[in-house]
C-alpha cells in the first residue's frame, strides 16, 4: 500500500484496514458479479484513494454525496455550489447548521465532513459551474451532479461531452446524475459518446409550469397568478435593468407586497412569502430520505466505476416511492440526432410564408430541445441575434419577415442559447 496513503481513522493513527475494512472485501478478491478485468489488491485500493471526484451542488443531494463517498474511501473529493445555505435547507441538508445560516454551502459541507472523516480532503468551490473552463473539469476521473435546475444538468452535460476526444482517453468523463422530487428520484449514468447523454432525453422532463398572460395581466383568479404578475410585469416595469433573484429576500418581499396587494384588489387569498419564493424559482419539493437513496445510489455506481469490482447500472434507475417501494431499471437509448452527442443537425419543417419569430417560438416548444432565449445565424448573415444590443437591433426586423426571405429550402442554421455552452446545428424544411 503507498505510503502516501492517508491514515488516520475516528480513534485516532491507525491502519486504513480498519476505516474501510467493510469496503476493501469488495476489492481484495474477485466475485461473480465483478467485471471483466477486475484486479483485486493494493493498486486498486490506491487508485480509489488518489483519484479526483467532482460533486456539483452541495444541496439535499450533495450533502448525502459528500458523506457516502468520504465513507466509501474516495479522499480527494472536489464540490462546487454557487448558493448560500438559508434556514429552509436546515430539514434534509443535514451538514448543516443554524449557524450557518448566510454562509457558502460548498465551504460549510466540506468542512463539515472534513471533521468527521479525517484523511478525506474536500475542495470546495463557492461560485458558477460556468466560471471553470475545461482545463479544470478535465482533472476529475468522475462527475456526480446533485443539481436542481435542469439548465444547469445541460450545461455540464455539454461541456464534458465535447470535450472528450476519442484520441486522448484521458479526457473520457463519466457523469452520475441524480435528481429527486418528493418521493420519486432517479440515478443515471452517462458515458460520453456510448450511452444516452442528459440532451437525448430532454423530453422526458417535466416542462416548467407555465400561466397564460393575458390570464396574469387581467383575470387572476389564483395565487400564484398574481405572484407571476409581479415578477414578470411589475418587476420588469419598475426595474428595467436590474434582474430578479429568487435567492435575494429583499426581491422576494417586494414581489410579496405587490402580490399581496394585487390578490386583495380581486378577493384572492394565499399569497406567501414561501408560495412567493417556490412561484419565482420553481422549486420542487424534497423529502430526506429519498435525497439519501438517491444519493446512495449514485455514490455505489462511482464506487463501481472507479474500481471495476462490479458491474455499473445500464443506465437508468427510477425510484418510485408514492405509491409504495418501487424502483425500475432500463437503459436510454442515445439518439443518433441528439444536438450534443450526436453530431448531426436537427431537422424543423416550417411553413415558409410564416416568420422568424414564428419558427422561434416554435423551437421553444420542442421538448427536445427546450430553448429559451435562442439566437440564429446562417453561414453568410445573422438572422436575429439577441447580443450585443447593437446587433439585436440590427437584426429585431428579421423577427416579422417570412422564412422564404430569410432563407433557402434545406439550408442549415446555427442556433445558440443561453442554456446551451455549444451551438446546435438546425436544417431548415419548407412544408406548406
Amino acid at each position: 500500500m503507498s505510503e502516501n496513503m492517508p491514515v488516520q481513522s475516528n480513534g485516532g493513527v491507525a491502519d486504513l484496514e480498519g476505516r474501510w475494512r467493510d469496503i476493501y472485501t469488495y476489492l481484495e478478491r474477485p466475485g461473480p458479479l465483478a467485471n471483466d478485468g477486475f484486479e483485486p489488491g493494493d493498486q486498486v485500493k490506491e487508485f480509489l484513494h488518489t483519484l479526483k471526484i467532482l460533486v456539483i451542488g452541495a444541496g439535499g443531494l450533495g450533502c448525502e454525496l459528500l458523506k457516502d463517498l468520504a465513507l466509501m474511501g474516495f479522499t480527494d473529493i472536489h464540490v462546487i455550489d454557487m448558493d448560500t445555505i438559508d434556514i429552509s435547507n436546515l430539514n434534509r441538508q443535514f451538514l448543516f447548521r443554524a449557524s450557518d445560516v448566510g454562509k457558502p454551502k460548498a465551504e460549510v459541507a466540506a468542512n463539515f465532513v472534513m471533521k468527521r472523516v479525517p484523511g478525506v480532503k474536500i475542495t470546495p468551490y463557492f461560485g458558477k459551474i460556468q466560471d471553470k473552463d475545461e482545463e479544470y473539469y478535465n482533472q476529475f476521473t468522475i462527475i456526480i451532479c446533485g443539481l436542481d435546475s435542469v439548465e444547469a444538468r445541460r450545461w455540464i452535460n455539454a461541456t464534458v461531452i465535447t470535450m472528450f476526444d476519442e484520441e486522448d482517453p484521458e479526457t473520457f468523463k463519466p457523469i452520475i446524475d441524480g435528481g429527486t422530487e418528493g418521493f420519486k428520484g432517479q440515478s443515471r449514468i452517462i458515458l460520453p459518446r456510448m450511452s444516452a447523454c442528459y440532451e437525448c432525453s430532454l423530453d422526458m422532463q417535466t416542462k416548467p409550469t407555465t400561466y397564460p398572460m393575458c390570464t396574469i395581466a387581467n383575470t387572476p383568479r389564483l395565487p400564484e397568478h398574481c405572484i407571476e404578475w409581479a415578477s414578470v410585469l411589475e418587476w420588469a416595469k419598475e426595474f428595467p435593468d436590474k434582474k430578479l433573484d429568487g435567492d435575494d429576500p429583499e426581491h422576494i418581499k417586494w414581489l410579496l407586497d405587490k402580490a399581496s396587494a394585487r390578490a386583495k384588489e380581486f378577493n384572492i387569498t394565499g399569497v406567501t412569502y414561501t408560495l412567493t419564493q417556490g412561484v419565482v424559482k420553481n422549486i420542487i419539493p424534497a423529502i430526506a430520505s429519498t435525497n439519501a437513496i438517491v444519493a446512495a445510489s449514485c455514490a455505489n455506481e462511482a464506487f463501481k466505476i472507479a474500481t471495476n469490482c462490479a458491474t455499473a447500472m445500464n443506465n437508468y434507475m427510477m425510484y418510485v416511492g408514492d405509491q409504495g417501494v418501487y424502483t425500475y431499471t432500463f437503459e436510454l437509448q442515445k439518439k443518433e440526432d441528439c444536438p450534443v452527442c450526436g453530431g448531426k443537425a436537427i431537422k424543423v419543417e416550417i411553413n415558409p410564408a410564416h416568420t422568424l419569430e414564428d419558427l422561434m417560438d416554435l423551437l421553444m416548444d420542442r421538448k427536445d430541445i427546450q430553448l429559451k432565449k435562442p439566437s440564429l445565424r446562417t453561414g453568410t448573415k445573422s438572422l436575429y441575434m439577441r447580443a450585443p444590443r447593437m446587433l439585436e437591433e440590427a437584426t429585431r426586423p428579421n423577427l416579422g419577415k417570412q422564412i422564404r426571405e430569410l432563407m433557402e429550402d434545406g439550408e442549415e442554421v446555427t442556433v445558440t442559447d443561453e442554456t446551451l455552452p455549444i451551438s446546435i446545428q438546425m436544417t431548415v424544411r419548407f412544408t406548406e
